[in-house]
């Protein structure tokens, strides 16, 4: 088995973690690699990012094991020029964490195409965010609970200043991310006719999975109060370059 780099998100608190920075010169697999594929593109020359991230886990206030889970993430280089454009992302979850999407309304991306993010159903918006862009301003973003071809599950990540609705698919982890994690958000960032190395990135990326509806929680843990959970962030970029952001915080 492949030794994995475990880098520090040590509790603070009981709730916050504190920020862990993935190494540039590592390479780390994909841990999501049967779901929906990214449409090949070569790598091209570019900037070594460098990601550094926190998560909080609070009670959601709806349910027994309901969790409000938030992901803080933030981007540079060794050199401070604009990183590199990402690829795909993979949010991780510890494995006594599991969502409950069939119990949510969803909603369909050409719905938010259509007539906008407020015509989506009442009690599909499972989370909410903001995202800071390199090139200057910021954008408000908003989760909703989804359904995809195949019957699988997940969410939009929308941004409504720039239009782009992101598809997270509900992917199972693979090898020995199931050491610690059993779920990953998979998000596949679309191939445009822009250049890679001429496409925007963020710098500073914040977004909560939480909604409670009719008495359900989007987001359970199972865990016991107080153990330790497993969170991570898997990161690919136009480069080819591959981060890994992962720690442990404590169960409130």
């Amino acid at each position: 088995m492949r030794a994995r780099n475990l880098i520090g998100l040590t509790a603070v608190l009981a709730l916050v973690a504190t920020p862990a920075v993935a190494l540039a010169s590592e390479s780390y697999p994909h841990p999501t690699p049967f779901g929906p594929q990214r449409p090949y593109e070569p790598d091209v020359a570019g900037p070594v990012n460098i990601d550094r991230g926190s998560v909080a886990y609070t009670e959601d206030g709806g349910s027994r094991y309901g969790v409000r889970i938030s992901f803080t993430s933030q981007r540079f280089t060794t050199t401070g020029v604009e990183p590199a454009a990402a690829r795909e992302f993979v949010f991780l979850f510890d494995r006594s964490v599991h969502f409950n999407p069939y119990m949510f309304p969803t909603c369909d991306r050409s719905v938010i195409e259509k007539h906008g993010a407020a015509a989506c159903p009442e009690g599909s918006q499972v989370g909410s965010g903001r995202a800071v862009f390199y090139r200057g301003g910021e954008g408000e973003v908003l989760v909703f609970n989804t359904a995809f071809d195949k019957g699988r599950r997940g969410v939009l990540i929308h941004i409504p200043v720039t239009g782009a609705i992101l598809e997270n698919t509900l992917e199972r982890v693979v090898g020995h991310y199931r050491d610690n994690y059993g779920w990953g958000l998979n998000e596949i960032l679309p191939v445009s006719d822009v250049p890679p190395q001429e496409r925007p990135s963020t710098k500073e990326f914040y977004v909560t999975f939480d909604a409670v509806y009719k008495g359900q929680s989007y987001v359970r843990s199972f865990a016991r109060p107080g153990a330790e959970l497993a969170v991570g962030v898997w990161s690919e970029y136009v480069t080819g370059q591959t981060t890994l952001v992962e720690g442990t915080i404590t169960r409130p």
